[in-house]
């Protein structure tokens, strides 16, 4: 098998680098990997072929490309009344301009001043930038008003993702380990270098069974896990073919296990998935009545069905939810130097997940929070790779970490709290989330307390570097996770992602 064969290959050379090249005297490195004076990064395989993936993919246009400033093309003054309809009415202006050569129709630029949003600006086509002149207090404000649970700002194509008919090759290897990019299919003669496909992982009642999530203990409303709906869908770009070999952009992020279904690759469209949308420069609060208020602004931004945008320098106050919410269809978005401050709810579940990550191949980067329950959190059945990274959370009332049912490759790197961070079985919270995620890496994190366990089956979590305690979980006698050098300084790389970026730009 030539994925295989080419991770043994990998793990002779590390025998060599290890002898050659140890870290200066104060510093240490993970077992999992070596980092050459050269910046070449070498992964341990386990005896099953797996590595810690290479999360250097992520963000806007995978992190290939700088965030672009894009030229204005309208100007609009603040008022006080309500500016909802003007900067409305400038968004569809801008929306039926020609686009650039790359891409951009233009910014839209709104100047120092406040602006009063009763309900929701929509952006729905390609290439619109909304800028303000700075997040501060005296700034760009936009004040969402009024008594309404609702996104301030909402980013978003229409459709979904169709799979192409008759195109659906099985993954023919017994076992794909986790950080592969490449494998064999039964037939690789209906694609070519540059295809969008969709890596399908289904779910299956013998890796429900082994997980232990069917006998979940039951309180009410407690749902134990069902196969139809553990259907993983991971979005990916075909950048080689050797015979039926394929080579994908972003690695495997759980393993892909025959006695667990295997699986599959079909390509797709989705025709009104929109791109190149930014929104930066601006500070959005919400009007509230109490610090316990329920109806007013919900989240900030909130993006779906598009790729390759950002949010940066933008600083959201007051909301009940997020600064910035990415859902489960948006895809290399980089959410950069924004702030999520002194939320208002009431502080219970479905609340102040400050930096929510439905999406995939998503980054999210020098951010802080206040006041937040889940600050750097992921839902159910995320697919990554994802990415947190230099992020902090302060007033912090509850944990980092996956949220709930079976987040896979997520990377929290650099991340420090007064709080938790938490990557467990979380049993029957909720109606039933169980085991919250797989391949999840805490790398180099600062935190009161953490739990990071393994599930009973299908790979692995990582808690490497951690400066704070360590305990059980809510749930006891579960498989623990793979720690290393808890509260030992000088773990080198200091920042996974970056040396992975690092190497891969080499």
């Amino acid at each position: 098998m030539i994925t295989r064969f080419r991770q043994h290959i990998v793990a002779a050379g590390i025998v060599m680098l290890v002898v050659g090249f140890q870290p200066p005297a104060g510093k240490w490195e993970s077992k999992f990997l070596t980092v050459a004076p050269n910046g070449t990064v070498q992964y341990h395989p386990d005896e099953k072929g797996n590595i810690l993936p290479d999360f250097s993919r992520v963000g806007y246009y995978q992190g290939d490309q700088p965030i672009p400033d894009v030229p204005v093309v309208k100007t609009i003054s603040a008022s006080e009344e309500n500016s909802q309809a003007t900067i409305q009415a400038a968004i569809d202006e801008v929306s039926h301009r020609t686009p650039d050569k790359n891409g951009f129709r233009g910014a839209i630029l709104l100047k120092k001043g406040v602006y009063r949003i009763p309900g929701i600006i929509s952006i729905t086509t390609s290439g619109i930038i909304l800028r303000g002149e700075g997040d501060g207090g005296q700034d760009t404000r936009l004040i969402a008003t009024g008594n309404t649970q609702r996104s301030l700002i909402t980013i978003s194509g229409t459709g979904n993702i169709e799979e192409t008919t008759g195109s659906r090759v099985a993954i023919t290897d017994a076992y794909v380990p986790t950080g592969a990019a490449s494998f064999h299919v039964e037939s690789a003669a209906g694609f070519k270098k540059g295809d969008k496909i969709i890596v399908f992982r289904p779910g299956t009642d013998a890796w429900i069974k082994d997980l232990k999530m069917d006998v979940i203990d039951e309180r009410d409303g407690t749902k134990q896990w069902r196969a139809k709906e553990y259907d993983l869908r991971y979005e990916r770009v075909i950048i080689a073919i050797q015979g039926n070999t394929v080579f994908i952009d972003n690695p495997v992020v759980m393993s892909l296990d025959k006695q667990y279904g295997g699986g599959y690759i079909y390509k797709y469209s989705f025709n009104g998935r929109i791109e190149k949308v930014g929104i930066e420069q601006l500070r959005c609060e919400s009007e509230y009545t109490s610090d316990t208020a329920e109806e007013h602004g919900w989240t900030a931004i909130q993006m779906n069905k598009m790729e390759n945008g950002w949010v940066r320098n933008v600083t959201a106050r007051y909301f009940g939810y997020a600064c910035v919410h990415l859902d489960d269809l948006a895809k290399w978005i980089t959410v950069t130097d924004s702030r999520c401050l002194d939320a208002k709810s009431k502080i219970t579940g479905g609340r102040r997940y400050s930096f929510n990550n439905d999406g995939q191949q998503n980054l999210v980067m020098n951010c802080q929070t206040t006041e937040g329950r889940h600050d750097y959190v992921t839902g159910a059945r995320v697919c990554g790779p994802n990415v947190f990274y230099n992020c902090s959370a302060k007033q912090t009332h509850a944990d980092i970490g996956p949220h709930h049912r079976w987040s896979s490759g997520t990377l929290y790197d650099n991340i420090v709290t007064d709080g938790e961070i938490n990557i467990q079985d979380r049993g029957n919270w909720g109606s039933g989330h169980g085991w919250a995620g797989v391949t999840q890496i805490v790398w180099n994190c600062t935190a009161k307390r953490a739990a990071v366990q393994s599930p009973w089956a299908n790979g692995k979590n990582y808690c490497i570097g951690l400066k704070g305690g360590k305990y059980a979980g809510r749930l006891t006698g579960r498989p623990d996770g793979e720690w290393e050098g808890q509260n030992k300084e000088g773990l080198e790389p200091g920042s996974l992602y970056l040396a992975q970026l690092k190497a891969r730009k080499q």
